[in-house]
């Protein structure tokens, strides 16, 4: 039996397509081991959203191959999907596959590997609508206690700084009864929460007659039922509209979390960013949906060092953040992505400076992230236990994202359990159990 690896980086949608990679592996009688573990195959899914995902993902096929370089060695996922000479170029490297042919791996693994793998093989082709995702079914419960559901993949939105476009093809969704199976699954699995998830998944129907998330979701709380809950992994702030809000209100299975990308709060870097909305715009999008659900949590993702940004720009965007309501940031710095439009401006911003910047949003981040916590100490949550951490401490998440540690001496891994909020400080969020586990 031979045994295979895994290392998956970037986003949440590598990540669902690494486990279904697994099951197909799995179900073909291989062994699935560590990836630092001694292993006959090694597969790297990759990641280009910044230049540091890049350098990571060479940096294990490295570690692949000084583990065993013996071992068959793949690189697939979107630097493979994009810059596919560069990973064939890493020696000890066998196999580079990209995205669109990812979901066949097994199979071009096997086929290269009966014809004595004697010289490297790039797999990379163009991906189209017509390439729509694939259904996958898990036949056991994996690891982590929230599942993530891929329902649809690409963009086209073509933000100047973003080459996801290039790596991910265009807008595609999963047909909605798939969607609807794999979900049921998973719930009868006994999975407790589901991520829906994707490239761009507020534009998912797109390409559906009739078919939006609204409708998706409307069908998902309607049909399947369990002891379940759903969470957005990410929505673009021109996609979230009264009508997916009123979902989100009217049913307690609707996680009361909201990942809204930001990008920047100064209007001359969103204009050359191609984001197509402006900052007073997200700033009353995030005011309603605050003032409509109590307790919602809000997120962001923030870029510091757009080419050109000034002082000015960031303080634009520090202010705004300070000012709205949200509970934690995701900040990066610009780096240059070759092809996109943004690599041709030639205004660039001083790496120290951007190092400055994100530091001060990252500080700014962590006292908010504090104070919307604080806010409910003394009120009660149903928290989803996801792991142990020491002797009888238990770490889990509530529905508005806030991961909280309990006391117990019982396992409470994939319970949930209902707590109350007894402190907050910039370590931790403790909870008291109120009743049995469910």
């Amino acid at each position: 039996m031979k045994k295979i690896a895994f290392h998956t980086l970037g986003c949440k949608v590598n990540q669902v397509e690494t486990e279904a990679l697994i099951e197909d592996f799995v179900s073909r009688g291989y062994e699935l081991v560590e990836f630092d573990d001694t292993a006959d195959i090694y597969v790297i899914n990759s990641c280009t959203v910044t230049h540091v995902s890049d350098r990571k993902s060479r940096a294990m096929l490295r570690r692949a191959v000084r583990r065993n370089p013996d071992a068959l060695v793949v690189a697939t996922g979107c630097v493979a999907q994009v810059d596919a000479e560069q990973l064939a170029a890493i020696e000890g490297v066998n196999l580079v596959v990209g995205n669109h042919d990812k979901e066949n791996l097994a199979v071009i693994i096997e086929d290269y590997m009966q014809r004595g793998h004697a010289s490297k093989e790039i797999f990379v082709s163009p991906i189209t609508r017509a390439d729509k995702p694939r259904k996958i079914l898990y036949s056991y419960h994996h690891q982590r206690t929230r599942a993530f559901v891929k329902i649809q993949d690409g963009c086209q939105n073509f933000c100047s700084y973003c080459i996801v476009p290039m790596a991910r093809g265009p807008v595609r969704s999963k047909a909605p009864e798939i969607v609807l199976q794999e979900i049921d699954q998973l719930v009868q699995l006994g999975y407790k929460e589901i991520v829906l998830t994707g490239i761009h998944t507020g534009c998912y129907g797109a390409d559906i007659p009739d078919w939006d998330l609204s409708r998706l979701i409307a069908a998902i709380l309607d049909q399947i039922a369990g002891p379940y809950r759903i969470r957005l992994s990410s929505i673009e702030p021109l996609e979230l509209d009264e009508k997916l809000l009123s979902i989100l209100a009217a049913d307690r299975r609707m996680c009361r979390h909201l990942h809204i990308p930001l990008q920047s709060g100064s209007n001359a870097v969103l204009k050359a960013m191609g984001r197509h909305y402006d900052r007073d715009y997200y700033k009353q999008l995030i005011n309603f949906a605050a003032a409509r659900i109590p307790g919602m949590a809000f997120t962001a993702d923030v870029m510091v060092g757009f080419p050109a940004e000034t002082d000015r720009d960031f303080k634009d965007t520090y202010d705004l953040i300070a000012e709205l309501p949200l509970s934690d940031l995701h900040v990066f710095k610009y780096s240059i992505r070759k092809g996109t439009r943004a690599a041709q401006m030639f205004v660039q911003v001083p790496e120290p400076e951007k190092n400055l910047r994100s530091e001060k949003l990252l500080e700014l981040a962590k006292n908010k992230k504090l104070a919307f916590a604080k806010q409910f100490i003394g009120q009660r949550f149903n928290l989803l236990v996801e792991e142990k951490s020491g002797k009888d401490k238990y770490i889990g998440m509530t529905d508005n994202y806030l991961e909280v540690a309990v006391q117990s001496e019982e396992n409470l891994c994939g319970q949930s359990v209902t707590v109350e909020i007894a402190s907050a400080d910039s370590q931790v969020i403790t909870g008291n159990i109120c009743i049995e586990r469910r």
